[in-house]
């Protein structure tokens, strides 16, 4: 997976002035977890910007002031309710020997045959959670979906790897290739005409019927002679 450094410096006092001072001069405040205890540092805001404002996915380098530099991913991002500025990030220490969690972009290569055929691709999962070893995180999960027929669908069963396993449920569906709504709408109309056939035939059949009926009853009154 493709990496991205972050240059930042220890925090030498925590608390809400002291982030509020930090935001104020440009900089934003994070937290590292997972090692030995909390890592306080800030950063400048725009070193964020290829991290946050973007679907692919990375993991991240954090180099301190003092030397010290750590290997992470994202783990919570904290906006502003208004102008959406970033207010706070933590981020996860990786280590090579423990598997870590993290959220993978899909990438759907090919045109489906459906979709030629004028069905609509659905994509029900843009990310896909994965655990996996740093190491054999990928960057995108790639589905080949050529092949896609109307009606057919790609489940997470079918993506399954020996580098990282899916944090889903098995039914889980990735995308799909569904009968275009203007065809269902034709579709319905059509076998809405065909059951007000069926009715109308029906409809005549037992008009003619009860006036054979009515034919008769009458010819059997004529023949019924008149009581003295």
């Amino acid at each position: 997976m493709k990496s991205i450094t972050i240059n930042g410096s220890k925090r030498e006092s925590v608390g809400k002035s002291s982030s509020k001072a930090l935001r104020n001069a440009g900089q934003i405040p994070c937290v590292l977890y997972g090692g030995d205890g909390p890592i306080h540092f800030s950063a400048p805001e725009l070193a964020f910007s290829k991290l946050v404002y973007t679907a692919n996915a990375y993991t991240v380098v954090i180099a301190l002031s003092d030397n010290e530099s750590y290997s992470a991913v994202l783990q919570d991002i904290q906006f502003h309710p208004v102008s959406d500025k970033i207010l706070h990030i933590d981020f996860y220490q990786l280590f090579d020997d423990k598997k870590i969690a993290m959220d993978i972009p899909v990438r759907l290569v090919g045109n489906p045959i459906g979709v030629k055929l004028g069905g609509n691709l659905q994509r029900n999962k843009r990310k896909l959670r994965i655990k996996a070893l740093p190491t054999n995180l990928p960057d995108n999960i790639e589905i080949d979906i050529s092949e896609l027929n109307i009606g057919d669908r790609v489940y997470i069963t079918e993506l399954e790897n020996e580098n990282y396993e899916f944090l889903h449920p098995d039914n889980t569906v990735v995308c799909q290739v569904r009968r275009a709504r203007a065809a269902l709408v034709v579709e319905t109309e059509d076998e809405e005409g065909e059951e007000g056939e069926e009715t109308n035939e029906e409809g005549e059949a037992t008009s003619e019927k009860a006036e054979s009926s009515l034919k008769k009853e009458e010819s059997s009154d004529a023949e019924t002679p008149a009581e003295s």
